[in-house]
């Protein structure tokens, strides 16, 4: 099978089964996985997959810069955003991560409701400015301006200082097996560093971030409380998830 033709094979499988499996795919076509680890590489250099221990995974969408991931999914992000908004309850303090679909919870939230809210996102802030019952808190520290936050270490050193009700946090990819993950290794980092100050820590994740994946992990699954998505509840990978005993609320 020539190169070009092992390209395309492996682009179909990774669209069908939703991962690559290298020695599988080395053994079904009767080369060497060394073979295969190089296309890998090349197809990852091209940002068509996510390399993985053993093979590939579908990379997410959600590495493009801020302004793109705006045109992406929007109505996917106001239906996560308002079962997300439904868990903040009156006198609450909330920890909202940056990136479009924290933004859209900013929006969803009542103009009215009397709340706390910390983050590291300007742009989170500022939209806020005209929920007149809600207190801001905003973090400061270097701006990573693929998803307009604060990170670093002075930023994380300042989430060590706080303590909340919820957190909210967003992630690029959503995977059973690469578990949740984000492109970035100081925002993987900041990440954590919010969802540790929280008694409970929601992950906000739009459909087309399932099965996906990016290089840093930011949490395993046992240090969130469950996954809100608009994915339909019937997708494989959420139903592995579920099974799992992973909480996941369907935005419908």
């Amino acid at each position: 099978m020539l190169a070009a033709e092992r390209r395309d094979h492996l682009l179909d499988l990774l669209a069908r089964e939703g991962k690559i499996v290298a020695k599988v795919v080395a053994a079904d076509l009767g080369i060497s996985e060394d073979s295969v680890r190089r296309d890998l590489r090349d197809l990852a250099a091209e940002g068509l997959c996510q390399r993985v221990y053993g093979g590939a995974l579908p990379v997410s969408p959600a590495v493009a810069d801020y302004a793109a991931r705006q045109t992406v999914t929007p109505g996917g992000k106001r239906k996560v955003a308002a079962a997300a908004a439904a868990l903040v309850q009156p006198g609450s303090t909330l920890i909202l991560d940056g990136g479009t679909t924290a933004l859209a919870v900013a929006h969803a939230l009542p103009p009215a409701l009397d709340c706390t809210v910390i983050t590291h996102s300007p742009t989170i802030a500022t939209a806020l400015l005209d929920h007149p019952q809600a207190e801001v808190f905003l973090l400061g520290g270097r701006i990573f301006k693929h998803s307009a936050v604060a990170c670093g270490a002075t930023a994380v050193e300042a989430a060590q200082n706080i303590s909340a009700d919820l957190c909210l946090l967003g992630v690029t990819g959503v995977h059973p097996e690469a578990g949740l993950t984000t492109g970035d290794t100081e925002e993987a980092a900041m990440k954590r560093a919010l969802a540790a100050r929280a008694a409970d820590t929601y992950i906000l994740a739009s459909s087309e971030k399932i099965g996906t994946a990016s290089r840093f992990r930011v949490l395993p699954w046992e240090e969130t409380s469950g996954l809100i998505t608009d994915a339909d509840p019937c997708h494989a990978v959420v139903e592995q998830l579920t099974a799992r005993g992973v909480e996941v609320l369907t935005a419908g």
